[in-house]
């Protein structure tokens, strides 16, 4: 056991126990999926994600208040007002199911829906500040929900949070404006794919040559680039050596290797 449980009497298997499986591992998934795009520096992809974690919370308080938790999250018809009808519940339900934590959902929501919008010249890109704000707000929420339906102190339920988040271990690690694979059990097409999916935009031969520590580029490009091109993994333009991501290689790496 983590350092941070060692004054901790909860399992961390059983912090959510009272929910429906499904419902558990979707809430799991969602945070899990923020932290890592966050590590791995893809901001929009963190936000959006954010949206996700809101609707599996959302269900979740619904079904509190109700006394009958859905199998599986959904998206109401309005986040907004859906939030807003929770403060008006019997006020036997803790401050934060009913205010709290509903108000955090419409911030977190308002940022993935209307932050990703085109800004003007000379101001800054606001991604990093946002998924910040995701990320944290996020955690914060999971420790709400961990003391509420385990009653136990804000420190304890911080500490489980941790645990079950730290389990999800990045996949690519930026250092020193690079980028590293860190199995390195992974064959060098898979790192490749990998290191493609990190990125929003194409990337450039050398630039993977150097992210993968390949010996040879020419090597590098006839047994992984030009392969991977003609099994549409990835386009590679032979013009300027750039490669680019395609849908199926986006499908082969979260089905396989996320």
């Amino acid at each position: 056991m983590k350092d941070s449980l060692k004054t901790t009497s909860m399992n961390p298997e059983n912090a959510l126990g009272q929910l429906p499986v499904r419902l558990r591992k979707e809430l799991l998934q969602a945070l899990n999926k923020i932290m890592v795009n966050f590590r791995e520096g893809r901001w929009e992809p963190s936000e959006l994600n954010g949206g996700k974690f809101c609707e599996v919370v959302y269900s979740i308080l619904n079904g509190h208040i109700t006394g009958s938790f859905p199998q599986k999250s959904s998206k109401p018809p309005n986040m907004v007002d859906a939030c807003n009808s929770l403060s008006r519940v019997p006020a036997a339900f803790p401050r934060s199911v009913r205010i709290q934590i509903p108000r955090m959902l419409i911030a977190l929501y308002e940022v993935r829906n209307n932050r990703g919008v085109g800004h003007v010249g000379g101001e800054v890109d606001p991604n990093h500040m946002d998924a910040t704000v995701v990320l944290y707000c996020s955690k914060w929420i999971m420790a709400e929900l961990v003391r509420i339906f385990h009653n136990v102190d804000t420190q304890e339920a911080t500490a489980v949070v941790e645990v079950l988040t730290e389990r999800e271990t990045p996949t690519i690690w930026k250092v020193n404006n690079k980028k590293r694979v860190l199995n390195t059990q992974l064959t060098m097409r898979e790192k490749t794919l990998l290191l493609l999916y990190s990125e929003n935009n194409r990337v450039t031969e050398k630039v993977l040559v150097s992210w993968t520590e390949h010996t040879n580029s020419g090597v590098y490009r006839r047994d992984v680039l030009i392969p991977g091109h003609r099994n549409r993994l990835w386009e590679y333009d032979k013009v300027d050596k750039s490669v680019t991501l395609s849908p199926l290689g986006i499908a082969y790496i979260e089905s396989r290797l996320l």
